[in-house]
This record gives C-alpha cells, sequence and structure tokens, in this order.
C-alpha cells in the first residue's frame, strides 16, 4: 500500500514523502494516527502542488540568503574590546558581540547560536567567524578586534 506521510515518522521517511507500507501498518496506525494519508490520485496532485510551493519558497529564502551573505562577506566588521597595555584584551570577544556588531554595521539580526568564532580572540588583530544559515548554508565574516 502507498501512503503520503503528514508528518515526520521515525525510521520510515519524512513529511510530504510517499512510501510503501504494508497494508495493515497503513490502515490500522499511520492513517487512524493522522501520520499519513492514502495515495489517492487527488492526495497525490495535492502532494504535488504542495512540493512545488515549498521549492518556490526554499528558491526566494536562498535569494534573500545571498544578499545576506553579500552584504556580510563585503568589509570586516570593526568590535571593540578593552585592552592592557601590552594589547592583550580583557576577556575575549564571544559570539554575543559579533552579533549586536552585525546588527549595527550591517543592519541584519543574526542569532548569536549560528555565529562560531574560529580563533580564540585575545589580541588585537583580524579574526573571522564561520556563521551557519542551515541546510548547509554558512559563509565566514571576517572582524577586527580595536582598542577602545
Amino acid at each position: 500500500m502507498q501512503v503520503i506521510l503528514i508528518q515526520d515518522v521515525n525510521n520510515l521517511g519524512g513529511a510530504n514523502e510517499l512510501i510503501t507500507v504494508k497494508n495493515g501498518y497503513g490502515r490500522n496506525y499511520l492513517i487512524p494516527q493522522k501520520l499519513a494519508v492514502e495515495a489517492s490520485p487527488s492526495n497525490l496532485k495535492q502532494l504535488e502542488e504542495k512540493l512545488k510551493q515549498q521549492a518556490k519558497k526554499e528558491a526566494k529564502l536562498l535569494a534573500e540568503l545571498n544578499s545576506v551573505i553579500k552584504v556580510l562577506v563585503d568589509g570586516a566588521l570593526k568590535i571593540g574590546a578593552k585592552t592592557g597595555t601590552s594589547g592583550k584584551i580583557f576577556g575575549s570577544v564571544t559570539s554575543v558581540q559579533i552579533a549586536r556588531a552585525i546588527k549595527e554595521q550591517k543592519g541584519y539580526e543574526i542569532d548569536r547560536r549560528r555565529i562560531h568564532i574560529i580563533d580564540e580572540v585575545k589580541e588585537l588583530g583580524t579574526y573571522k567567524a564561520k556563521i551557519d544559515f542551515g541546510n548547509g548554508n554558512e559563509t565566514e565574516v571576517e572582524f577586527e578586534v580595536t582598542g577602545e
């Protein structure tokens, strides 16, 4: 029996996926639990339309994401830090400071949990951080630590 999954089901498949299962499993468990619907011609057409609209949304999001990445890569961020006489920073630069600098200097709000600093920042200079946008989309952002 072929069914279309409505939700993700462990060890079976993801939402909006057409799969083949045994008749009893489909009729007695998946369909009554509202995890799947039978793969009738009308349901297959709905699935096809849903997948088309999802592809359009993803293309639009990817275009927006590419414009954000282009802005972020263009020019280094400036982050001020308190330093001692030898040029060492008191504490270190964190992803929160980088997120705040991106918001102030580039105009985009990025969650601090998506920012990963590549090298530990303890002195003045130029460093890189990686921003993971999900779905394999990531970019490296250069930031310069200057003394306040």
